[in-house]
């Protein structure tokens, strides 16, 4: 199978295909947009640190017209405040059942499955993964997501990695020489 060379390294030319299709990147958070450690403090207050490059990448892709949305299963106010600061839009927290808000998610958005990448870690992102154009498991996923996945990022989860993830979107798509973001 041909590769092709990207800034993170060779990927198969099928990956790159499927990526010139994407309208819409769906991401989870925890081990995605954060390395999946969760602080605690005394009081009950929630710590998680977000990289400021994937927050570019984000910003990027809206303002090359991709919609992004977050669909994760845990409910959190820093993820509201971080997603919404991001421009993204389509938040759905608290979701049990991942793959009924990516049905959600299509019908709104009037997509096809080959249309959607997702970008996950964990086997919960699975039933998405196995149903979306483009299965993007972050470097250091649960094995079992590594298997199935049509591309493995080179980056580990809150390093980044979704930041590579809009980056092969974009240049796929011939629109990263021009992408407009901000780390933040």
């Amino acid at each position: 199978m041909s590769k092709i060379n990207t800034l993170y390294g060779p990927i198969n030319q099928s990956v790159w295909v499927k990526a010139q299709q994407i309208k819409l990147l769906v991401c989870d958070v925890d081990g995605v947009f954060s390395d999946g450690r969760i602080y605690l403090g005394n009081d009950g207050e929630e710590l998680k640190a977000f990289h400021t490059r994937d927050g570019f990448g984000i910003k990027a892709l809206i303002n090359a017209g991709i919609e992004v949305a977050i669909i994760t299963g845990r409910k959190s106010a820093i993820v509201e405040k971080r997603m919404t600061g991001l421009g993204i839009t389509h938040i759905f927290q608290a979701q049990d059942n991942k793959f009924d808000a990516y049905q959600q998610l299509m019908a709104q958005l009037n997509l096809e499955s080959h249309q959607i990448g997702y970008i996950g870690d964990d086997v919960v992102d699975k039933p998405v993964m196995d149903h979306c154009g483009l299965g993007i498991a972050v470097n250091d996923a649960h094995p079992a997501l590594l298997i199935d996945c049509d591309y493995q990022t080179f980056i580990k989860g809150g390093y980044g990695a979704v930041r590579e993830c809009c980056d092969l979107i974009l240049a796929s798509q011939d629109k990263l020489k021009n992408a407009q973001g901000m780390s933040v």
